[in-house]
């Protein structure tokens, strides 16, 4: 079985990934301003962190047209492709893939498509647990030929997987209306870090500490302590322009649990808007 496993751009690939044909990303755009930013392969995070430092109005996303992700299906020449958006409860990313799924499948009815079967898959996360479900879906793919039965076992893999994060800053993802629901819990004045997670892909506080490596530092310890036995799970950790820290976190989690394999990746264009200079997406 020949397959591709495709995201929206907050699926940040490894780079060894990003060289693989198997995997790709359709882009989101990113305003800083009156600048628009393609998140594609020319996205550049150093340049991008400065132009959000000088602007003083807060960076948005716009999600990827359904047109781009039917470009990509009927471009696919594979007989299946995985597509594995943000959660929908972040982004339209999720509603445009299967836009684009539904206009290919009566392509393909009326027989004027390629015969590639699509499948959908919300993430319920972003960033770093996108690519937990990506590296799941590469090893059944490997390993397993009907797609029902990877389909259901990337499903059930995405509902027992957690999602974590520690910023330095919230601001970008409250500002966006991405922290809807959550009361004000934290001081900045005291160094206040909050410990982040998800619920079905909404965005929840489960913790907080002083200083970013006693957060960093719960993370890992929550983390742990509801992932079960990590023999066999690969723990993914996105940084944002701080790989020091992200061996931080991979050394804590280390300490703390035998873990099947720890991947780091760096967050691309979407991530790195809404996690900032400095943060860290963990996910297993």
């Amino acid at each position: 079985m020949t397959y591709q496993i495709i995201g929206d751009s907050c699926l940040d690939l490894t780079s060894g990934m990003r060289e693989d044909a198997r995997f790709g990303t359709v882009p989101l755009t990113l305003q800083v301003g009156d600048e628009t930013v393609v998140d594609d392969e020319s996205f550049n995070q150093a340049k991008f962190l400065a132009m959000v430092r000088a602007c003083p109005q807060c960076p948005k996303t716009a999600c990827p047209s359904p047109e781009l992700f039917l470009e990509r299906y009927r471009k696919a020449g594979t007989d299946v492709v995985f597509v594995i958006t943000l959660s929908c409860h972040l982004s339209g990313s999720y509603n445009s893939a299967m836009t684009a799924k539904q206009i290919y499948d009566e392509e393909q009815k009326a027989g004027t498509g390629p015969s590639t079967r699509v499948e959908v898959i919300d993430s319920l996360s972003a960033s770093s647990g996108q690519l937990c479900i990506a590296l799941y879906l590469q090893g059944l793919c490997e390993s397993e030929a009907d797609v029902d039965e990877i389909l259901k076992k990337a499903l059930e893999y995405r509902d027992r997987m957690n999602t974590y994060f520690v910023l330095e800053t919230l601001e970008t993802l409250r500002k966006n209306g991405r922290l809807t629901g959550l009361k004000a819990f934290f001081a900045t004045a005291l160094n206040i870090k909050p410990v982040m997670g998800a619920d079905q892909g909404t965005i929840i506080k489960l913790d907080q500490a002083r200083g970013i490596n006693k957060a960093l530092k719960r993370m890992c310890d929550i983390a742990v302590s509801q992932a079960g036995d990590t023999s066999r799970k690969t723990a993914v950790i996105a940084h944002c322009n701080n790989r020091q820290r992200a061996e931080f976190v991979k050394e804590q989690l280390k300490s703390l649990a035998n873990f099947g394999r720890i991947v780091i990746t760096e967050t691309a264009g979407v991530a790195t808007l809404y996690a900032e200079d400095g943060g860290i997406v963990l996910a297993m």
